[in-house]
């Protein structure tokens, strides 16, 4: 039997990325300077990025497409550390994003990251 804290881990997960998503077309503003130089088409890729996250969120809410979906998070977060590695070289700052300390960068790459890579991997099972 599944466990309390798995469904609400998976609700937040849910919630977090469908927030996440929609951010993207909120603000995209917010994501431009993130997204690394040598990327083409930079707002395409902010819009395809959201618009993959609220799907997936939604395939993690359905029993039926979680696996596969939380499998998709798992791809977009490792696609996504080039973002956060451009974000150290750039010194950590982004005028239109967040200004945060290089070594607060430091720990969202190396331990936050993993982090949610875990969180999704750990929500995968139904039941």
């Amino acid at each position: 039997m599944e466990t309390k804290l798995i469904k609400l881990l998976r609700y937040v997960l849910v919630a977090f990325y469908a927030f996440a998503g929609s951010y993207h077309f909120i603000h995209p503003d917010f994501y431009y300077g993130l997204i690394p130089a040598y990327v083409p088409y930079p707002e395409s890729v902010n819009y395809i990025s959201g618009f993959l996250e609220l799907v997936l969120a939604i395939g993690v809410a359905l029993p039926k497409t979680r696996v596969v979906a939380v499998k998709g998070i798992i791809v977009l977060l490792v696609l996504f550390i080039p973002s956060h590695v451009y974000f150290i070289q750039i010194g950590s700052c982004v005028e239109t994003a967040f200004c945060v300390s290089p070594w607060i960068a430091w720990v969202r790459l190396l331990a936050i990251h993993p982090l949610f890579i875990f969180w999704a991997w750990s929500v995968r099972k139904t039941i």
